[in-house]
């Protein structure tokens, strides 16, 4: 049975034991093998298929620079997945885990209070040197509080093929180097408690991102986001 694996997985466990005592100690932590092969292949597979059939585009950098592409500061190819189109089974599967993961995180994330989510970000860096410089996922409060992203690379081996996540922890004497080997899943704050880059890759490189909202910084974002466009619109 091939979700044998995973019903011996116990999330809340894992999420109350593990996970949110290594957010507020570090500020991340990694889970390995969390699908298992067969499962974590179904993802992959799927991944695979909206590279080789052209789904992915340039990411786009934010903030001062929205909506640029420059390739040597962010090189990798993306596309967004609900989960429920056709053929993403085992991505729903995969984004589901992860949200009952943060969801009997629950009240221990400190004042976050978490009720959504971002869609899953498919990334590929393909593997010619590529990278994304040093950066934070929310420097300006647009509600994002907790990064996740899940590596679905075989056979990595980052002396050969790059591509490591270091993360520099705020006020940390040391940096994290996570290695985005297959199967495994990163959690950390989404804030400038965790800039971070991704070191170049000389390998097809695949990972799955989301981003979990805090509800009282989003809807503040977005009240900013509306009174802006308002703005510009008068």
């Amino acid at each position: 049975m091939p979700l044998g694996h995973i019903m011996r997985l116990d999330l809340e466990k894992i999420a109350l034991e593990y996970i949110v005592p290594c957010l507020h100690e570090v500020g991340f932590c990694y889970l390995d093998n969390f699908l298992g092969e067969v499962v974590g292949d179904c993802v992959l597979e799927r991944v695979k298929q909206l590279h080789y059939n052209g789904a992915l585009r340039d990411g786009q950098l934010a903030g001062p620079r929205a909506g640029v592409s420059k390739r040597h500061l962010r090189g990798d190819q993306i596309t967004w997945i609900g989960g429920n189109e056709e053929g993403c089974e085992a991505i729903n599967f995969l984004l589901s885990l992860i949200d009952r993961l943060v969801l009997y995180c629950g009240s221990r994330l400190g004042k976050y209070y978490v009720k959504e989510r971002s869609k899953a970000m498919v990334a590929c860096y393909p593997g010619n040197g590529t990278g994304y410089v040093r950066h934070v996922d929310n420097p300006n409060g647009d509600g994002r509080c907790i990064t996740c992203i899940y590596y679905l690379n075989k056979n990595w081996d980052a002396k050969l093929h790059g591509g490591v996540l270091r993360i520099f922890p705020e006020g940390k004497s040391f940096v994290a180097d996570v290695e985005p080997i297959f199967d495994r899943l990163l959690f950390f704050w989404s804030d400038r408690r965790n800039p971070h880059e991704v070191q170049p890759s000389y390998a097809t490189r695949y990972a799955m991102t989301v981003w979990y909202f805090d509800a009282e910084e989003r809807a503040e974002a977005k009240k900013k986001f509306r009174n802006l466009t308002r703005k510009t619109e008068d």
